[in-house]
């Protein structure tokens, strides 16, 4: 059976915003990421997502893991931990590699869950 694909619409919006901002990225207390390049992903009623370039991340702390999801309007995510200076972080990031057109910018970047993540700002 085929994975549905949906399009965003009025029902369910997607906008893609670069950042204004300079963005730091804490897991755990550790510096992950540190970008003045993020996307920003709003979509329907959820919270908005930063969205890191890889080349921003360190990429040393993560450890790829089997999680893996699907949204029909940006396509298969896959998840990774991060490694701090207290331990591991299961499952605190996630890419899609392959986004849907609709969102394709997003390719290459990371995002991280509030719940396991900080974000700081600055002027860029």
């Amino acid at each position: 059976m085929s994975k549905p694909v949906k399009t965003p619409s009025p029902e369910h919006p997607i906008t893609l915003a670069r950042s204004t901002e300079r963005l730091t990225v804490r897991v755990g207390g550790t510096v992950v990421a540190e970008t003045g390049h993020a996307l920003v992903l709003s979509e329907a009623a959820y919270p908005a997502v930063y969205y890191v370039p890889r080349e921003d991340v360190d990429t040393s702390r993560l450890v790829r893991t089997e999680t893996e999801y699907y949204c029909p309007y940006k396509g298969e995510a896959t998840f990774y931990s991060v490694k701090t200076d207290d331990g591991l972080v299961e499952d605190a990031a996630w890419s899609y590699e392959q986004p849907f057109d609709a969102v394709a910018p997003i390719a290459g970047h990371l995002a991280f869950y509030p719940q396991h993540a900080t974000f700081a700002t600055s002027a860029a």
